[in-house]
């Protein structure tokens, strides 16, 4: 029997036909970027539709499927609480499936990107074996999926691991209230704020960084990363503060969950992976000293691909 397994961000939308394996057997990648509110809603109907209509004549027919979403998912109403993808601050989504749900007869679970990133790495990934670890990832975002003694942690708002709130100085900004401080300065869109912001500071700098593609956030932190290894002055002092905060918080989630491994995704951990020991470095100065030794930080297994697995695993295995 197949899964269906759909990875909403505030990016794209990939949507699979997976075998009981993890085995890719079909996949539909959407770009929503330009998209918000129901429009998001509609692709997703669309692609579900795409895999289930493909399947439905085939003996391995999809009954069930799960979906990734970014931000928070609130069981008990089947809405959506996600940031960074406008018009879903409260966003019906289990409603606007229940059409789907019925013409196909399947069953739909929905879960965090967050749980989903933890699940996959558990299922087929650099968790896989473990009872505690956690899944960091920085995109657009910043967020960590929390394993623990085998279980997932959710929390009383489904919001365990929303990292991106952690305050990491003592001085308080307003613009830090929507989106939190790390995230403002620490995640992908928080590199280019922090780019923009540094670039203004130093009005003689004519480098690579002056005029970024601020819509493009996986070639923007590239051409950051691109520039800090080529010693730029710019470049090297955002990701060395990046480095400090990334460190930092890495600290604080090992004290508090006293993981086996650190695993590291998101488009930021892409071509950051190449700072690891800089962070471990880092959190050595802020880290339990008997934890910090022990814990491995590790890149992901699965890429881009650990909140896909993750939400065919919702479905697939019982957790």
């Amino acid at each position: 029997m197949a899964i269906l397994a759909l990875d909403l961000d505030s990016i794209g939308l990939t949507c699979a036909a997976l075998g009981s394996t993890g085995k890719i057997l079909k996949q539909v990648n959407t770009n929503i970027s330009e998209k918000a509110g129901s429009e998001i809603s509609i692709v997703i109907q669309e692609n579900i539709s795409i895999i289930l209509d493909e399947y439905k004549t085939k003996p391995m027919r999809i009954k069930s499927g799960g979906i990734s979403v970014p931000g928070i998912y609130y069981p008990q109403n089947g809405r959506v609480w996600a940031p960074n993808i406008s018009g879903w601050d409260d966003y019906p989504l289990k409603d606007d499936l229940l059409g789907i749900i019925r013409e196909y007869n399947i069953r739909i679970r929905i879960a965090s990107k967050r749980t989903c990133n933890i699940l996959g790495e558990s299922w087929l990934g650099a968790a896989k074996g473990l009872k505690n670890a956690i899944y960091f990832s920085v995109s657009n975002g910043i967020g960590a999926g929390v394993l623990v003694d085998g279980k997932v942690l959710h929390g009383f708002n489904d919001g365990v691991g929303a990292v991106g709130w952690l305050s990491l100085n003592s001085s308080y900004n307003e613009i830090y209230k929507e989106k939190g401080f790390f995230e403002y300065l620490a995640s992908g869109r928080g590199m280019i704020n922090l780019t923009n912001e540094t670039v203004d500071k130093n009005r003689d700098y004519a480098g690579l960084l002056k005029t970024l593609p601020q819509e493009d956030l996986k070639k923007s932190v590239d051409i950051i990363f691109e520039a800090y290894f080529n010693k730029d002055p710019v470049a090297t002092k955002v990701v060395k503060k990046c480095v400090d905060y990334w460190g930092i918080a890495i600290a604080n989630l090992i004290n508090l969950f006293d993981p086996e491994k650190i695993i590291f995704g998101g488009v930021v951990f892409g071509p950051a992976l190449e700072l690891l020991d800089k962070i471990k470095k880092e959190s050595e100065k802020w880290a339990h000293p008997q934890f910090i030794e022990k814990v491995k930080l590790v890149p992901s297994k699965l890429k881009n691909n650990s909140a896909l697995f993750g939400a065919g695993y919702l479905v697939n295995k019982k957790f």
